[in-house]
C-alpha cells in the first residue's frame, strides 16, 4: 500500500510522517510521536479510552484516521499538563479519587475537558450523559462525576473573578 505524507501538528509540534492511507490517529499517536497515553481499549469507539481533541473538539482516534487529521491539530494526555503543574481537571481526578486502574483516565479526562467547554457539565445527570461511550471498569463513575462537575464550578469561578478583577470588582470597588 503506497504511504501517504501526512503532517499533524501534536501538542503544539508538527509531526510530519508518511503514513498508510489505513492508519489510524491512534496508531500515528502511538507509533510514530511516541505518545502511549492514548489508550487502545476497544478499537470500535466503544470504551472512550482513546479520546483526544482534534481542533479542539474531543473524537475517539481508534475510528479516526491520521489521514482525517492531515493538517489538524490535535492534543493529547501529554499534552494538557505536567507532571509539575496539573490541568485543572486532572488535579480535580486527584481530588475526587475519580480513578482507580488508570487505563480509562486519560480518555475520561479529555472527554471531561469537552464537556467543560461545551458548557454540558452543568449537573451530575448532564455529566453522566456526555460520558456516554466513555468507559470505566473500576470506579462507579461516580468519583469522575464529581471531578468533572467540580472543575467546571472552578473553572466558573476563576472565569468570574478574572473578570471581576479586570473590572475593578473583585477587591469590592
Amino acid at each position: 500500500m503506497p504511504l501517504r505524507p501526512i503532517t499533524i501538528t501534536v501538542n503544539g509540534i508538527p509531526r510530519s510522517h508518511a503514513v498508510e492511507p489505513r492508519t489510524l490517529l491512534v496508531q500515528f499517536l502511538r507509533e510514530h510521536c511516541g505518545l502511549t497515553g492514548t489508550h487502545v481499549g476497544c478499537d470500535t469507539t466503544q470504551c472512550g479510552c482513546c479520546t483526544v481533541h482534534l481542533d479542539g473538539r474531543a473524537v475517539k482516534a481508534c475510528t479516526t484516521l491520521a489521514a482525517q487529521a492531515d493538517g489538524g491539530e490535535v492534543t493529547t494526555i501529554e499534552g494538557i499538563g505536567t507532571p509539575e503543574k496539573l490541568h485543572p481537571l486532572q488535579q480535580a481526578f486527584r481530588r475526587h479519587h475519580a480513578l482507580q486502574c488508570g487505563f480509562c483516565t486519560p480518555g475520561m479526562v479529555m472527554q471531561g475537558i469537552d464537556i467543560i467547554r461545551r458548557g454540558q457539565a452543568a449537573d451530575p445527570v448532564t455529566i453522566r450523559h456526555e460520558l456516554e461511550g466513555n468507559l470505566c471498569r473500576c470506579t462507579g463513575y461516580q468519583n469522575i462525576v464529581d471531578a468533572i462537575h467540580d472543575c467546571a464550578r472552578q473553572c466558573s469561578r476563576g472565569a468570574a473573578t478574572a473578570a471581576a478583577g479586570q473590572s475593578g470588582l473583585a477587591n469590592g470597588a
